[in-house]
Parts: structure tokens; sequence; C-alpha cells
């Protein structure tokens, strides 16, 4: 996907049906508020019809792949229909796999597993600790971590000048997020792999922010592979997919050694054992699998699909815009930006206040007007100690304040929404941030365990 906005259709989809929506929580100051869910970027809603599919399927949960049983034959059914409707759902090419795991985190760790000998990784510092930190997980792999850019094509050039001048010429890979899980600006996805290919290299998308907002179509995009989370595409049964390219998935050595994975398991005359692995999917997916998960996730997919993301588009534009215009009636609060504020984006927005430790504020926001918010460093410490423009060695940690209330602290507040964010909870979340920073917190609060609470 490119950097620039994308169209959407002029009719805007009503919110979907999510768990939660009713959900009443206590207020410090007293009463109940129904709970305001705006940290969607952490782990989205299940959307209802999730909810649903999974339900009607529970009792008829079986063993996948092994078993004779009725059950057993429907869940195996069920489970490769669910790989094939999230290849259609992802636009996966003939020869693409698309690989169950557990997460984001989890494929992209698998794909550093199987990487060829010697190769080279480049990744920019503003990836998510997801695509950040797996690369060097084996001594023959080389990571060239390159800096923020501060424009798409800056991003572009930067990696252009990276794959270049890399020696030896060898296999590479680059890794890239469709979409900022802090700031919410869309990456040139499609210009950074014209970039890889023309360098001989090979390029992975970590889409966990970017399936559940836009459609991802590996052979538009031309990426190797996709990756993304089941818990942030409205499906949290604790499932991942990694889809794309099979030879480098098919050469390398499982992921996990087991059942599953083996296709033919013999003895040797001198007492060790063969192993014939399978060459599908299969060969990384050893042991029992999630079969809830995956049915979550491809329920998710035909949800979005049947909705249409161009009306949900349109509509998380609208809120987006409703958004900032009233954050930016605060002139305390800073928005955090790589690309700028006419960079498109998904709805996902991080900021500081001025005077407020972020940990304080979110707290506010939660005990006093049932506002759920992510505050810390996101796991993308070195981005937002870019953004917030730190030292490297400043002290910060993600999801914990590290100065009192009302001091100077090296974290941010994070808003986050998705299919399911109503109207109201934005409009109450704009309006608690101007009474906060106008009236300060109606409350006190203390540090504990590593959280900041209501005293």
């Amino acid at each position: 996907m490119s950097g620039s906005a994308v169209a959407a259709d002029r009719s805007v989809c009503a919110p979907l049906p999510v768990l939660g929506r009713d959900v009443l929580v206590p207020l410090v100051t007293g009463g109940e508020v129904d709970y305001a869910a705006l940290d969607y970027a952490a782990s989205a809603p299940a959307l209802q019809r999730v909810w649903d599919d999974v339900a009607a399927y529970a009792p008829y949960y079986g063993s996948v792949h092994r078993g004779a049983g009725y059950l057993s034959q429907l869940s195996t059914d069920l489970f490769e229909n669910s790989r094939r409707t999230i290849e259609e759902f992802l636009g996966c090419r003939t020869e693409d796999q698309v690989v169950f795991t557990r997460s984001t985190t989890d494929s992209l760790n698998l794909l550093a597993a199987v990487l060829p000998e010697n190769t080279r990784v480049f990744v920019f510092e503003t990836e998510h600790h997801a695509s950040l930190l797996p690369w060097e997980q084996r001594p023959d792999t080389t990571v060239t971590y390159l800096n923020a850019p501060r424009t798409p094509q800056q991003a572009v050039d930067t990696l252009e000048k990276a794959l270049a001048a890399r020696e030896p010429y060898g296999p590479a890979l680059v890794c890239v997020t469709g979409a900022s899980n802090v700031t919410g600006e869309l990456w040139p996805v499609r210009e950074l792999a014209a970039a890889a290919h023309a360098h001989g290299a090979r390029i992975v998308l970590d889409a966990a922010q970017l399936v559940p907002h836009h459609p991802v179509n590996l052979g538009e995009l031309d990426v190797d592979w996709v990756a993304f989370s089941g818990h942030k595409l409205y499906a949290p049964f604790g499932a991942g997919v990694l889809a794309g390219r099979a030879d480098w998935l098919r050469d390398a050595a499982p992921y996990l050694a087991g059942g599953g994975a083996s296709r033919k398991v013999s003895r040797r005359s001198d007492g060790g054992v063969d192993v014939e692995w399978h060459t599908t999917a299969a060969r990384h997916e050893a042991g029992s699998p999630n079969v809830i998960g995956a049915y979550a996730i491809a329920s998710a997919c035909r949800a979005l699909a049947e909705a249409g993301f161009e009306g949900l588009v349109a509509r998380e534009q609208e809120l987006i815009a409703r958004l900032r215009t009233g954050l930016a009636e605060v002139p305390e609060v800073t928005v955090l930006s790589l690309f700028g504020d006419d960079a498109a984006r998904v709805g996902v927005l991080s900021f500081v206040v001025e005077g407020w430790n972020s940990s304080h504020f979110a707290a506010a926001l939660s005990a006093e007007y049932g506002i759920g918010v992510r505050d810390g460093l996101f796991c993308a410490h070195p981005l937002v100690r870019t953004l917030l423009g730190s030292e490297p060695q400043d002290p910060g940690e993600c999801g914990a304040p590290d100065a009192a209330p009302g001091e100077k602290s090296l974290n941010a507040i994070r808003v986050s929404l998705g299919v399911g964010t109503p109207d109201e909870h934005v409009d109450r979340f704009v309006r608690a941030v101007k009474e906060l920073v106008t009236d300060g917190a109606r409350w006190n609060y203390r540090t504990e365990a590593g959280r900041c609470v209501p005293a």
C-alpha cells in the first residue's frame, strides 16, 4: 500500500457488533459508564460474528488431521477451509502457503528461523519489536538497522541505498510495517517492495496494524510474505498467520519438530531415526493445531469482506478526522508523527500532554471516564524515543511510568479504534482530554507495581 490516502466509497458503514460493547465499568467518582474500548491496536474486541461462529462450532470440536471419527473429519475440513478463506482474503498467489502460528511475533520468528544461510536483513528502527528483534537469533544472519525516515520517499531512498551497498551480494530480506502501531501512519509498501526486488531482496510485511483496517493483497502489494495476528483482527483466540512464498519454508528444517510436521519416521540400523518432513504448510505446524483460532481468523476475514472495506475505511477516516480535530483544539497536546499531519493513517494515534506523565493521564481517563487507552513505549522503543526526541540511554519502560504524576516521563498515550468503535466513544475521549487538561484530575493517583492507579 502506498503512502497516499486510500480512496473510500461514499457509503459509510455503521459500527460492526463487537463483544463488550455493553459492559459497564465503575468510576472512582461514583456511578458506572459503558466501557469505551480505545485500545484496538493492542487487542481488538471480538466481532460478535466471530464469537457466534466459534460457539456454533464448539460442540463439534475434534482432533485435526489424524482422526477417523465424524467430528475429527469435520474439524479437519473446517481447519483447512479456514486456510483457504484466508488465502482468498489475502489474495495469495497459486504457489503461496498459509501457515498458522500463534501471533505476528511467532510468524516473524518462524520466518527468521527458515532464512537461508548468511542472509542479510534490513529493518527500520521504527518497527514494532515483533519485527525488529527476531532476526539476530541466528549467528549467520547480519542485520542492518535503518534510521527512522521522515517521509515515505525517504524510506524508499534509504532502503535502496542500503541494499545497493550490501556486500557480499547474497540472500537478503527486508522487513517493514504496513501501518505504524505508534502513529498509525501508512508506509509505502508497494514502493518498498519494488526497491527490494530491484536489488534482489525479498520483503515481509508486518500487517498486524494494517489488515484490520484495509484490504491486504499479496499480489497487488508484491510482497513475498505477510504476517499478522488474529487478536488484532477481531479474532482473539491465540492464532496468527504467515502467508507467502513457499520455497524458503519448504527448504528449511521444521520450525518445531513433532507430530503433524512429519510424513514418515523410521528407525535406522544404527539405532537412530530417519524423518521425512512434509513440504506443505504442515511442515511448520507440528502438534495439535489451534483449530478454533484458525477458524476465528477465517470468520473475521469473511465478516470484514462481507461488510465491505470501502465503507469501513470511510467510517474510520471520519472518526480519525473527528479525533484529530478535537485534539488540535488542545494546545497542550502534541500528536506524534513521522510523516507529518497530511500522512495517510489508520485508526491509531499517539500523543503526549504538556505537564502530564502519560501514565497518570491514561489512568485518569480510565478511572474517571471509563476510557481504555494504552500508555508507555508500545513495544516500539526506538521509534517512540525518536518521536519524543530522547537520547537512546534515557530511561523508559514499555507500559510503565518512569516518573511521578506531573513529572516529565519518557512515555506516551495511544488511542486506537476500529470497526466496532461508536461515535460516542471518540466524543467522550475528546471531551475527557479537554477536561483533564483544563481542570486537572479529580482523584489522587499513585504508582503501584509499575502502574499508575487511583490512590
